[in-house]
């Protein structure tokens, strides 16, 4: 699995028009389940527990992924985790999928079915395990419908460009995911930092 993290900082744009239901969908680090984005405060977010729909805050420094920036391998590119998804829900008629603690060759089998040319050197067991919990607690929650795979084309007016909203979110370091297979939380990923100023010359004017 390949994932591009987001923590508070950048900008992140999502367009209002589009009707996917997934896309302020997110993991946090150490919290287990997935959240829904609400809405951003001036030193973090809301957030509401996609089972529970209860509402809490975040701070900036809560280590946040957007699964709509998340993606698997395949041996020759990367496949959006949401086309993933939506593979799934159509094998098994937008139902709950196969238990994340299912045996190694189910979930081989599951992974085959979902994404018949996944890189099996980089796509990790526990991968699979949190591909499938995370579609299952979506399909739980009542996110997995064929609707949630639409995206509408974005309606202009007059030649306006179609009207987004920001969320600050700042982008760390893509990496390959290789998490425990207990814990629902996305796995740690090395935020980038920002680039140094170039040293200033010692060199004098020769004269």
């Amino acid at each position: 699995m390949y994932q591009a993290r987001r923590s508070a900082g950048a900008d992140c744009r999502i367009t209002k028009n589009k009707i996917m239901l997934l896309e302020k969908i997110i993991s946090i680090s150490g919290k287990p389940g997935l959240f829904k984005l609400v809405s951003q405060l001036k030193n973090g977010f809301i957030i509401e527990d996609v089972t529970t729909k209860k509402k809490v805050s975040i701070g900036n420094s809560s280590q946040v992924s957007l699964l709509d920036n998340i993606a698997m391998f395949t041996f020759d590119k990367e496949v959006p985790l949401f086309e993933v998804f939506e593979n799934i829900a159509k094998n098994y008629d937008y139902k709950e999928a196969i238990h994340h603690k299912s045996n190694d060759a189910e979930l081989k089998e599951f992974m085959t079915a979902s994404l018949p040319d996944y890189d099996t050197g980089r796509v990790y067991a526990s991968d699979i395990k949190k591909l499938a919990q995370w579609y299952n607690i979506l399909q739980k929650a009542g996110y997995i419908t064929p609707e949630s795979f639409v995206k509408a084309e974005p309606e202009t007016l007059d030649g306006e460009p179609a009207q987004t909203e920001d969320l600050n979110v700042e982008k760390d370091a893509p990496k390959k995911a290789a998490p425990k297979a207990e814990k629902p939380a996305a796995p740690k990923v090395k935020a980038t930092s920002a680039a140094k100023a170039a040293p200033k010359s010692t060199h004098r004017k020769q004269g």
